[in-house]
């Protein structure tokens, strides 16, 4: 193997070290050497004889990443969100000399909301982990905001506003992302002190660990967004987002460029700085001024701000306004906009490339670097689906562009669902995948460590079914399904077209893949601990989430041709919620009690406690105001305790008021039942999810239940 100077340990060794001491355990990890190798590019070459593994590499991602292509080459594990660790190998096997090289710089990784929606109350052991499943990943480019409130604080403290109207415009703990993009402030809040300080010293442990295994952190910056109290004394405009009105400053007003550059200084200083900052200051809200050149104007003004406190200040924006708001942003003013900054000052993220392309549209953005980014989950909504065969293609059209990206991206707004499309994106940043079934093989064989044939036969069928939907958009205003959507009696009309668009597949494929899951769950409860279980959860998800339609597409057809509720249909209905939830209970993550106990994890006084509970309820259920229908159910989860309290429940006043709504149709009943359903909202943001089922069994034991009483006869597959 060559290598640099082999007496000479690499600066990131005792980092990469203790990523495998996680992983493999102290005895295993220490037949591990780690040396540096020279040359351009990331890359690294291992080598295994005798129970030692060598691993040369130009970084510590390579390293580690290095690490774990021996791992699922030589040993047959991967290590996923959810694999338990350490994994369960006594020695390192042999393995002759392989190589490996990046096919693109970097790996980017998060989304702003992926911090609302996943990690909002992680601690430093989930961080932790977190970092850990990056770097074996080959992730070099995170979005790193935790902490970001301090900086925040600290800006605004300089114009003499003080600590409770600052921590009053910060808002909700759980929704400081959306305020770092500049959507809303004063939201759900107010944020305590003490959450302030804890997250500086997080979001700096974080960091510390990044920048140790050689990534380079993205912090975030100044959007133009401002207290009111700002506002009101400089040249701003007001805006809207889903129903929440701030204030943006000018770009021409010289505040603009003051608080840009502080907020800046204040991040260094908190935090250091690797010179990429994020800032999306036209995120989901058409510029205050329609003026074509006002765009190019907030680009100056921003860059300007950055570069007086960081000379060597990259810009990274997500290119979603361009998608989300294609109506305004037309070529001639997306050109406008890019053109009004160099080009070595700036790195785009094509947040959505899977699916709407913006690098194709714009020629590759005019020459300014690029990543190509996945995205596919909408606010973490638990549903299993992807177009798996579509991204290797989408991917390798994008890197023979005359102008490729410099990195590949996961940009999800929430992880821990849908592992196997993020695993496949992730693994294209060092390695083609010219044959999906032939990768999809290896990733089930890795994923579990272990295990018969008939795992690989389940995801094939997997293939063929959920995660082949054949292009269509993947997409929360789009129909996702009746356990999770808000009742109407204005909706019944549309029933069978939203019930028909769900079902592109043979319920009869899914249903046997299922089965294949639960039977080698049952003859190894172990492997259903790890990867395994959580799989089982989301294979039953996707076939009761069409139980659940067709059972809904019955009680109303059935009601509406007699004219009266056809009460045994619906009885049949609401059965499926509180069947489904005690299978959703068996495995932890899948109950909302998990989320909340992370939530209240941080509660330093009753005050923190009461924000920290309304802060998770809310952003699942109502996210907003419970008057707001805008992005009410948006996050919405297949959990326990949704599922068989606050849905069930919803879905029962709709029964309820059936018999009203056939009688005498119109508005009088709709109002109805949606004051009822804000009255529910009302008491879930009170009181809670409702308790865990009784005398649960294990995770095999009630997929077994589920599949035997709404998928065993060929009947019931007739989805």
């Amino acid at each position: 193997m060559s290598s640099g100077d082999p007496e000479q340990a690499p600066q990131w060794a005792d980092t990469v070290r203790g990523l495998a001491h996680r992983v493999l355990g102290p005895v295993v990890a220490e037949s591990i050497r780690f040396v540096t190798r020279d040359g351009a590019g990331r890359g690294y070459e291992y080598e295994a004889r005798d129970g030692a593994l060598t691993v040369a590499a130009t970084d510590g991602v390579s390293a580690s990443v290095a690490l774990h292509h021996y791992l699922r080459e030589r040993c047959g594990l991967s290590v996923g969100w959810d694999t338990v660790l350490p994994l369960g190998l006594t020695t390192l096997t042999d393995s002759p000399p392989r190589r490996g090289s990046a096919r693109v710089q970097d790996g980017y990784y998060f989304n702003f909301c992926t911090f609302s929606y996943t990690m909002p109350y992680w601690d430093w052991a989930d961080w932790e982990r977190e970092i850990d499943w990056m770097a074996l990943h080959g992730i070099t480019m995170p979005l790193a905001i935790t902490g970001h409130e301090a900086v925040l604080h600290a800006a605004y403290s300089l114009l003499d506003l003080d600590d409770q109207t600052i921590r009053g415009f910060l808002g909700g703990p759980g929704y400081l992302p959306f305020q770092f993009m500049g959507c809303l402030d004063g939201f759900a809040g107010p944020l305590s002190a003490s959450w302030i300080e804890r997250h500086r010293e997080l979001g700096a442990r974080v960091l510390d660990r990044e920048r140790a295994f050689g990534m380079t952190p993205i912090l975030p910056a100044f959007t133009g967004h401002v207290p009111p109290e700002i506002a009101a004394s400089s040249r701003a405009g007001r805006r809207d987002w889903q129903g929440f009105e701030t204030w943006v400053l000018d770009p021409a007003d010289p505040l603009y460029e003051r608080l840009s550059a502080e907020i800046t200084r204040a991040q260094i200083k908190f935090f250091g700085t690797d010179h990429r900052y994020a800032a999306d200051p036209f995120i989901e809200m058409i510029p205050v001024d329609a003026d074509p050149a006002f765009p190019g104007a907030v680009a100056a003004a921003t860059l300007a701000g950055l570069r007086a406190a960081d000379p060597d200040a990259v810009w990274v924006m997500q290119a979603w306004p361009f998608s989300y708001q294609r109506d305004f942003w037309t070529d001639d003013r997306v050109t406008a906009f890019l053109d009004a900054i160099p080009d070595d000052r700036m790195l785009i993220a094509d947040l959505w490339a899977e699916y709407d392309p913006l690098w194709e549209r714009f020629e590759q953005f005019s020459g300014k670097p690029w990543l190509w980014c996945a995205l596919l989950n909408f606010g973490g909504r638990t549903d299993p689906v992807a177009d798996l065969r579509g991204v290797p293609a989408s991917v390798d059209t994008a890197l023979a562009a005359p102008n490729p990206p410099t990195g590949l991206g996961l940009s999800m707004e929430a992880t821990r669902n849908n592992p196997v499309f993020f695993e496949l994106v992730a693994d294209q940043i060092w390695n083609q995948v010219p044959d999906l079934d032939a990768w999809l093989d290896a990733f089930v064989t890795q994923r579990y460590g272990r295990g018969p044939a008939a795992l690989r036969t389940a995801w094939h069928g997997l293939l063929d079914t959920v995660y082949d939907p054949r292009g269509r958009r993947i997409y929360p205003a789009q129909f996702n399904g009746i356990l999770t959507a808000k009742p109407s009696y204005t909706r019944m009309a549309q029933a069978r077209a939203d019930v028909t668009q769900a079902l592109w597949y043979e319920p009869a494929v899914l249903a046997q893949a299922w089965e294949r899951l639960i039977e080698v769950a049952e003859h190894d409860r172990d492997l259903a601990n790890g990867p395994l279980g959580h799989d089982l959860v989301e294979v039953g998800i996707a076939f009761m989430a069409r139980v659940a339609d067709r059972y809904y597409l019955d009680a109303v057809e059935r009601s509406v041709s007699g004219g009266t509720p056809a009460l045994p249909e619906i009885a049949r209905f609401l059965r499926v919620f509180e069947d489904l939830d005690r299978m959703l209970a068996a495995r932890p993550e899948y109950t909302f009690q998990h989320w909340e106990s992370k939530a209240l994890s941080w509660a330093a006084d009753p005050a923190d406690r009461d924000v920290l509970l309304d802060n998770a309820r809310r952003i699942i259920t109502v996210w907003g105001t419970t008057d707001s229908p805008l992005l009410d159910d948006y996050a919405g989860r297949h959990w326990s305790g949704l599922v068989g309290g606050y849905y069930r429940d919803r879905w029962e006043l709709w029964a309820r008021g059936l018999d009203r709504a056939l009688a005498t149709p119109g508005a009088a009943s709709e109002a109805d039942l949606q004051e009822q359903l804000r009255d529910r909202a009302e008491a879930f943001l009170r009181e809670g999810p409702a308790p865990a089922p009784a005398d649960l069994g294990d995770l095999a034991t009630e997929s077994r239940r589920l599949f035997t009483a709404y998928a065993a006869q060929p009947s019931d597959n007739d989805l």
